[in-house]
């Protein structure tokens, strides 16, 4: 009877370790965040010194361009900073078109305003961050049965609707996310445009196409709004959704 106490306490024990630990130690018990943090974390402290920047950052904001194939990743320490551009990383290849994901199947990456919510440390695709696509919006305009979901910024350089990068990229994207979560940041924003809106020829390209549900100026017109005023103030817009959908800066 007393050994079996003693094994009980000892499991006790175990189990509030696990509890107390934070969100950075238990990711790097997987092999793939261990070895990303073994490899990269130095580099990314000299990355962030060489911009004068401080590591880590405890504030997170990704921004993601389908055209131009560029995700960027803007960080600060403070709540009441401005963001600081740290890096542009090359998205290796684009599924679908212009235009948001409507319905299961349509190959489409999503256009519109995310966050983070979901760490996979063992994904089919090296690392991958999911974002909260259906968002309220696409829950009001997309297919009523079958939206489609699962969408992921992630490794292996392949997409059929996700945001793919190189295993290098999505390892340092994965690293500082995970610091940002282990610092409190439980909504890391992601916003994904169809173009970098002040890029001349993106622009002019956007301009030939038409949604099918003929809506593509107004609802490329609510997303350049948030574009406009973050490039502005480097400060995140509140957006909202209306009844219909509708995206409200």
């Amino acid at each position: 009877m007393k050994r079996l106490v003693v094994i009980v306490l000892v499991l006790l024990g175990a189990g509030n370790l696990f509890a107390q630990q934070s969100f950075l130690e238990n990711q790097k018990m997987f092999p793939k965040v261990g070895e990303a943090y073994r490899e990269k974390e130095e580099l990314l402290k000299k990355e962030f010194e060489k911009k004068g920047l401080t590591y880590p950052a405890k504030y997170m904001f990704i921004r993601s361009f389908k055209l131009d194939s560029e995700m960027e990743i803007w960080v600060k320490n403070n709540a009441s900073d401005t963001f600081r551009l740290f890096k542009s990383y090359r998205v290796c290849t684009l599924s679908g078109k212009m235009g948001p994901k409507r319905k299961e199947g349509d190959r489409q990456v999503p256009e519109g305003f995310y966050y983070i919510n979901d760490f996979n440390p063992n994904s089919n695709y090296h690392l991958s961050l999911g974002i909260n696509y259906p968002n309220f919006s696409d829950r009001i305009l997309s297919d009523a049965k079958n939206p489609g979901g699962e969408i992921y910024i992630h490794g292996n350089c392949i997409t059929v609707g996700c945001i793919p990068l190189t295993d290098e990229f999505i390892d340092e994207v994965y690293i500082l996310a995970v610091n940002a979560k282990n610092a409190g940041q439980d909504f890391i924003p992601v916003h994904v445009f169809p173009v970098k809106f002040g890029n001349a020829g993106s622009m002019n390209y956007l301009g030939t196409f038409t949604l099918t549900d003929g809506s593509s100026k107004q609802f490329w017109t609510e997303l350049r709004g948030a574009y406009d005023y973050f490039e502005k103030h480097h400060r995140l817009p509140v957006v909202l959704v209306d009844d219909k959908g509708k995206y409200v800066m």
